[in-house]
């Protein structure tokens, strides 16, 4: 296999007419060798271009030199200073670390890759484009990038891109996508059955045994650190470790801001609302299975494109809306009605208590109807009778008493009810609180039913109804005054 020539300087210009690059002046070859043309991170241990005994690595597309799986950077540093060719947007190949690993099993690579992929020792996208490149010329591969192409042609020097322009490098990132997506839900999968999951809360170090949704459930619920769906999550132990390490290190999980003791952590994180991750840190991507679905989309993307399509498919006609009916609940049974009438002929039929009777008759106001009512509750809550005073063991005990001694109607006095306690509600989801309504506006229920009677004046004797009508009081009253 011949590695292209790596020969004369690299000079940095700008792309002329024909797709290359063009521009003056001129570095040593050495002084390339400092070049950086790709981000580099700082590895977690010290290592060298060569591979330790025993340790995995993989080797270089044009030449033996081989590297361990976790010198990403050094790898491609390599390829770019000696060999003149950059991988483009190495981020979008599918765990790109993991695409060098050995495989073993050779069914778990594409079909269509299998004639061009050494069985032994495949290494996947570096592999397969390692045997490629001894099949064909790389310029039948690569876009070719001149540099320094005004200068002499012995001055002149071409990089090569190796990217995704290129349908069967696309092919290939799509192939590795689609494999490792099945092995992200494989691995969901396996974490959502597993029942023998054992952890600590981050907040307060409470140990739970079981299935990993307890845990963050207990975090959700407990301290207000909601961090997703327990099954939108894959590597929890690892996304918890990584949670517990930087709170370990007193750095905020959502501003990453450091502070100086545990303590000053804990209220900057309560008082700022800062109890949840950064949405923005590419960092937590790994532990979300909608990272995973589309090559080159992160989680912000793929939810942009649900809303546009849920934008797309909005209808403006509500006409067909159903509400669902709220039912108001008995003050003494279990029994529900969808109006309040219905539920005041319950009561009355029931359990012989009359509310708008009372209402009437005590003159109630809205707010003294809501402390009547959250007073019931409460006592009926609490098994005890508010006409004796008795307590009873069961509310069906009490509601037996109440029915047999008549104590359903028999109130105590309003000065025992008509307390500010009551303005809170004894059960905070009690329909019948919304249904009241205030007397001064309201009519009764036999006003809403038409039974009053309107008698009209007979105006047979329209001389006699003259006399005798008030409107000759009033006339009278007024040429007094006057």
């Amino acid at each position: 296999m011949a590695a292209p020539k790596t020969q004369g300087a690299a000079t940095q210009g700008e792309e002329d007419g024909d797709g290359n690059r063009g521009g003056t002046g001129g570095v040593s070859y050495e002084d390339s060798k400092d070049c950086i043309l790709e981000p580099l991170s700082l590895p977690e241990s010290p290592g060298g271009t060569t591979s330790l005994e025993g340790s995995p690595s993989v080797p270089c597309i044009f030449c033996e030199e081989h590297f361990l799986i976790d010198e990403q950077d050094k790898l491609l540093k390599h390829m770019i200073i000696e060999h003149k060719t950059v991988i483009a947007d190495v981020k979008l190949v599918a765990d790109f670390q993991r695409c060098v690993t050995p495989i073993m099993n050779v069914c778990c690579v594409p079909s269509v890759l299998w004639p061009l992929i050494s069985t032994q020792h495949c290494y996947l996208y570096i592999s397969y484009w390692r045997k490629r490149f001894t099949e064909q010329p790389i310029t039948d591969f690569c876009s070719v990038i001149r540099i320094n192409s005004t200068a002499p042609f012995e001055e002149q020097d071409n990089y090569f891109l190796l990217c995704d322009v290129l349908p069967e490098d696309r092919i290939l990132r799509e192939e590795l996508q689609k494999q490792r997506l099945k092995e992200i839900l494989e691995q969901q999968q396996q974490e959502r059955n597993d029942n023998n999951f054992q952890g600590s809360c981050v907040f307060c170090n409470e140990e739970f045994l079981g299935n990993r949704s307890v845990l963050l459930n207990h975090m959700a619920r407990e301290h207000t650190f909601n961090i997703g769906l327990p099954d939108n999550i894959v590597n929890c132990n690892e996304f918890l470790c990584t949670l517990q390490k930087k709170l370990d290190n007193l750095q905020c999980l959502y501003c990453e801001k450091t502070f100086r003791d545990k303590n000053t952590l804990k209220d900057h994180m309560r008082k700022k609302q800062h109890r949840r991750i950064n949405p923005k840190n590419r960092e937590y991507d790994r532990f979300y299975v909608i990272n995973y679905l589309e090559l080159g989309k992160s989680w912000e993307e793929v939810q942009l494109e649900d809303d546009r399509e849920l934008l797309d498919h909005q209808e403006d006609d509500w006409s067909d809306w159903e509400g669902h009916p709220l039912s108001a609940v008995c003050l003494f049974c279990e029994k529900q009605a969808e109006t309040i009438e219905k539920l005041c002929v319950h009561m009355e039929d029931a359990h012989e208590f009359d509310l708008l009777k009372i209402k009437s008759e005590l003159g109630l106001n809205f707010y003294q109807q809501v402390k009547l009512v959250n007073f019931i509750r409460r006592q009926i809550h609490q098994c005890r009778c508010y006409g004796c005073h008795e307590k009873f063991k069961s509310k069906a005990d009490l509601r037996t008493h109440m029915e047999e001694a008549k104590h359903t109607s028999l109130l105590p006095e309003r000065q025992t009810w008509d307390q500010p306690q009551y303005y809170f509600p004894t059960y905070e989801n009690d329909t019948l609180l919304c249904t009241l309504s205030d007397s001064e506006s309201d009519l009764t229920a036999q006003e809403q039913n038409g039974s009053i009677a309107i008698i009209s004046e007979d105006t047979s004797k329209l001389h006699a109804l003259k006399q005798s009508s008030i409107l000759n009081q009033l006339r009278l009253h007024e040429s007094l005054k006057n």
